[in-house]
């Protein structure tokens, strides 16, 4: 599935909804999207919606560069979930003081692979779905209407192709691309100013060629 920008990340808690078998969700993005507040059905809290699912047995997110995943922010993080091994949340940590590189789940550029790589092996070839929100991608690689992680195309180019060797891919999304706000009321104008970063408006014709550019490189990598 192909659909709009990262404010509607939500959906794919809908199209996990057509799945009954057993499966994990591992999801490439710059955020971790497991805010507990209201509203419960919105971009930044649908991974919740998801382990709601009594056939999503394990949720992986991978890639988030985004300040929520560190303290304070985190505060209203799913902690029972991951209290009980069903979330995992890998957040780029190069930046980060010594003790957050050396928190459970953290990932440096130096070893994200050998950390992918055990997560994969651990998969035993069980079902995978798979969601991209391409601002999981640097800006070099995706524009987008949020901030952008740290991934290269080439990255999940080779993180699909572990998880197609351990796993069987049978489901999967690509979200993110930028998308002109449009509103039908000044409250969600004023809601969806107040919650989006303030980033510089990219060309409509340079943004479409960038992220077009991402997505032939990895819709095949997704589908095939």
């Amino acid at each position: 599935m192909l659909y709009g920008s990262g404010d509607y990340h939500h959906l794919s808690a809908l199209w996990l909804r057509q799945f009954t078998a057993p499966l994990v969700l591992v999801s490439f993005d710059n955020h971790p999207d497991w805010d507990v507040r209201p509203p419960t059905w919105a971009c930044g809290g649908w991974i919740n919606r998801a382990l709601e699912l009594t056939h999503v047995q394990h949720v992986a997110i991978w890639g988030c560069g985004n300040f929520e995943c560190w303290w304070p922010h985190n505060i209203f993080a799913n902690r029972s979930a991951q209290r009980d091994g069903r979330l995992e949340v890998h957040p780029w940590a190069d930046d980060r003081p010594v003790k957050d590189r050396q928190r459970p789940g953290a990932i440096l550029r130096e070893n994200w692979h050998n950390k992918f790589e055990r997560f994969v092996s651990n998969l035993c070839h069980a079902n995978v779905y798979v969601t991209i929100d391409l601002d999981c991608l640097r800006a070099d690689d995706a524009l987008t209407n949020w901030e952008n992680g740290r991934f290269a195309v080439a990255d999940l180019q080779w993180a699909l192709e572990k998880l197609r060797s351990h796993s069987q891919i049978i489901g999967g999304d690509v979200c993110g691309a930028y998308s002109e706000p449009k509103y039908a009321r000044w409250k969600q104008q004023f809601v969806s100013n107040w919650d989006h970063p303030k980033l510089e408006l990219p060309n409509p014709h340079e943004s479409r060629k960038i992220n077009l550019a991402a997505l032939e490189g990895l819709w095949p990598a997704l589908a095939n």
